[in-house]
């Protein structure tokens, strides 16, 4: 396969699509990620999963029978929480219950002046929508930061609509120009890849995100490899904007590839 001709030193893994669908594993994904480990391949997990803590993300990964370190774990959570803290923002949280908790550190008192999207999920209604509006509007410097740029995403076998996608209504409805943290901005990947002490031009990320994942990886130098799991389609391999540099049925067929040509 043409992306695995020219030496990787790194592997940057997306989570859910890739390891896991909900709270269903992937098959082969706990040996794919356990042969990687055992090969002395760093890995690191890149995901914009914001549903939940950072802290959660790795009890769950564990919990499914993965067996990470908090460290290898990039969420967008933490990014955001030292923003805000760093800029003395004062956000209205559309986030869901169970990640509120990432903030709790976080000055939150009247007026507020920025609005934070995650993976809201059900608070995603017309309410919270209306009044992340208002807090856009009636302050003299607003800030809209959105923790990702996904139109949708795979969960249970079900599509369901992405942050990036209520992000674009705010967008439109205020004038304001979301901040995006998270996949598929360069300094998301670029964290990750520091983190392993690897060259861009030596990394590859796996992903099942056309766009997030692939895209945004390639646009920082890094190869990028998609799975047919999780929110594949089978249009994405007539993306006009976006080529993989190679595709796989899964992880495992990835880790296979990789491991044939790795010298530690």
């Amino acid at each position: 396969m043409s992306w695995a001709r020219k030496a990787i030193r790194g592997v940057l893994l997306d989570l859910s699509g890739v390891l896991f669908d909900g709270d269903v594993v992937i098959e082969g994904s706990i040996d794919a990620v356990a042969r990687l480990s055992a090969a002395g391949v760093p890995v690191r997990f890149c995901s914009n999963e914001t549903s939940i803590p950072h802290q959660a993300v790795v009890d769950k990964l564990n919990k499914l029978g993965f067996s990470v370190r908090a460290e290898q774990v990039f969420t967008p959570g933490p990014c955001v929480r030292k923003v805000l803290i760093e800029r003395g923002l004062r956000p209205f949280l559309l986030v869901t219950k169970e990640a509120e908790a990432e903030y709790s550190s976080v000055q939150q008192t009247e007026p507020l002046n920025c609005v934070v999207l995650s993976d809201a999920q059900d608070a995603f209604h017309y309410q919270n929508l209306n009044k992340a509006l208002k807090v856009l509007i009636e302050c003299d410097k607003p800030t809209l930061i959105a923790l990702g740029r996904g139109k949708y995403y795979r969960e249970k076998g079900e599509l369901n609509l992405d942050v990036g996608a209520f992000a674009k209504v705010l967008e439109y409805a205020s004038g304001v120009k979301a901040e995006v943290i998270g996949k598929p901005e360069p300094t998301y990947f670029n964290a990750a890849l520091d983190d392993m002490k690897v060259a861009a031009e030596d990394a590859l990320m796996i992903g099942d995100d056309l766009e997030n994942d692939v895209g945004g990886a390639q646009a920082v130098g890094i190869r990028g490899v998609q799975v047919r799991t999780g929110k594949f389609m089978p249009r994405d391999e007539q993306n006009p904007n976006v080529t993989a540099d190679g595709r796989v049925a899964n992880l495992a067929e990835a880790v296979d590839v990789i491991l044939a040509q790795w010298t530690s």
